[in-house]
């Protein structure tokens, strides 16, 4: 592959087509299912599906096949399938992956800015989900297309696009099953819905944390009453709350209490830590929109790196049971209720970190209080193969010719579903996960961008990656890949 043709070709095609079509994707609020229950009378996701397929299919790709599959039930997938170009295999096959839901509105945007008004400045594009995940579809076709238009070789490309990403990727396991034959054995899968540390090289993500979440519910009463006349005899629900978040998370420092929610982490993971606190230095907590005054949760570079990746951490992400300011009278609440997002190590078993989440919350509530804990997630996280070598240097050799950088690998805080299942489905697979999300590019907050030079950097890419994986196969270096496995693994994201 000729690599500055190459992204000659890529970048012209991003500033054609491909920003044009994430500018009127961001104007679809097409919310993933648990942000809208009516998402299937509302209309957004076959909108957003629409304007993937249309692009798609007007484009020069000879042999493509695409199919929105649906199953009953079901939020949509959008199925490509290359065949094998300029000598590639078409008995092996590289897996590109991505999402077109999205998180929902978030308030806080910048004055003039929205989560569907799309705003370009400069090289960033304003607006909910064109990082997250809107251009995987677009700048996986690019890639390969890139490929083709200078001949240079790939093999079979399969493309899964789903729809439900941002709810945990309850939908998937059932279409990968139920297109496994039409998927094959996938040596390579790359996904492109993940993070960057930053804009000027390309960044693979090497562990993903699991996640065990749900609604924390405690309620003393069956109607409030006047605190005057009830505080002192009757414990608050806060207070009660408070208490058993305590059992959870040392509030002094927010480190998680309960031993089995840690792991040990590896020795490489740690490596790979160090190496990212001193490209990044400050910039590791330094890309967060600290108020004035604020510090981070410590001033150990890699140290805050592992809190990030590999240790467990609690968020408090709702609340339910606490009217506003404006209303809120002189009255003992009956209740108090807080959707609890706990971030799980990435080796954790999700369910058994779910299992630990129920235990310490529930087990001899104070003052008898009615309190209960509906789990809605609990997904194991991800730690990825050790890479082959032709994948380490040809994500570096793709490093060095698009960015004059060498690739840097780190662990990333969210959850991407679907790699713990293709894990387990394809235990002989190598994974490439890359992505925009970079400093302040504020996934699922206001003020989400695409920072759309290094949409283009990581598509040009994964097209050298793609055609190494041409000349890998030749060698017979990715070979010998497991067959689709039966069962699926239920998960969350996040990057989610």
């Amino acid at each position: 592959m000729d690599a500055s043709q190459a992204k000659q070709f890529i970048d012209a095609k991003w500033d054609d087509e491909i920003v044009p079509q994430l500018v009127e994707y961001i104007r679809i609020p097409n919310k993933s299912p648990m942000f809208d229950a009516d998402w299937v009378a509302n209309g957004h996701m076959d909108r957003a599906v629409a304007l993937m397929e249309t692009w798609a299919r007007a484009q020069d790709i000879p042999g493509m096949t695409l199919e929105v599959v649906q199953l009953e039930g079901r939020t949509p997938l959008i199925f490509i399938e290359v065949p094998a170009a300029n000598g590639g295999r078409d008995d092996d096959c590289v897996l590109l992956y991505g999402h077109l839901d999205k998180q929902p509105e978030m308030t806080g945007w910048d004055k003039g800015k929205g989560p569907w008004e799309p705003v370009l400045e400069g090289d960033r594009l304003y607006g909910r989900g064109g990082a997250d995940d809107g251009y995987a579809l677009f700048g996986s076709l690019a890639a390969v297309m890139a490929l083709q238009a200078q001949g240079a070789p790939h093999a079979r490309c399969v493309v899964l696009i789903e729809a439900c990403e941002e709810s945990g990727s309850y939908d998937l396991p059932a279409y990968v099953d139920h297109l496994a034959e039409r998927i094959g054995k996938p040596s390579l899968v790359v996904c492109l819905d993940s993070g960057c540390g930053n804009y000027e090289q390309l960044w693979c993500t090497t562990s993903l944390r699991g996640l065990a979440g749900g609604n924390l519910t405690v309620k003393v009463l069956s109607e409030g009453v006047h605190s005057g006349d009830a505080s002192g005899i009757v414990p608050s629900s806060f207070r009660i709350i408070r208490e058993l978040l305590s059992r959870l998370e040392d509030q002094a420092t927010g480190r998680i209490l309960v031993d089995g929610l840690h792991v040990e982490i590896p020795a490489e993971r740690r490596a790979q830590a160090a190496k990212v606190a001193e490209v990044l230095g400050t910039e590791v907590y330094d890309k967060f929109p600290f108020l004035p005054g604020m510090t981070p949760m410590g001033d150990d570079l890699q140290e805050l790196v592992l809190n990030r990746t590999w240790r467990p951490a609690l968020s408090i992400t709702g609340v339910d049971g606490i009217p506003p300011l404006a209303s809120a009278g002189n009255v003992l609440r009956p209740h108090t209720a807080l959707k609890l997002s706990l971030r799980l190590p990435p080796t954790l078993d999700g369910k058994r970190g779910g299992e630990l989440l129920q235990d310490v919350l529930l087990k001899d509530p104070p003052y008898g209080a009615e309190v209960s804990l509906h789990l809605e997630k609990a997904s194991t996280g991800w730690n990825a193969p050790a890479l082959v070598p032709w994948l380490e240097g040809a994500i570096d050799r793709a490093s060095q010719e698009v960015f004059g950088k060498p690739a840097m690998f780190m662990g990333e805080g969210g959850t991407i579903p679907f790699m713990g299942m293709l894990g387990e489905k394809f235990p002989g697979a190598q994974f490439m996960i890359t992505g925009v999300l970079g400093p302040h590019s504020n996934a699922h907050g206001p003020n989400e961008f695409l920072d759309i030079p290094m949409g283009k950097g990581v598509t040009a890419c994964v097209a050298r990656v793609i055609t190494e994986h041409h000349a890998a196969s030749l060698r017979g270096e990715t070979t010998g890949v497991a067959a689709v496995a039966g069962g699926s693994h239920h998960g969350e994201h996040g990057c989610c």
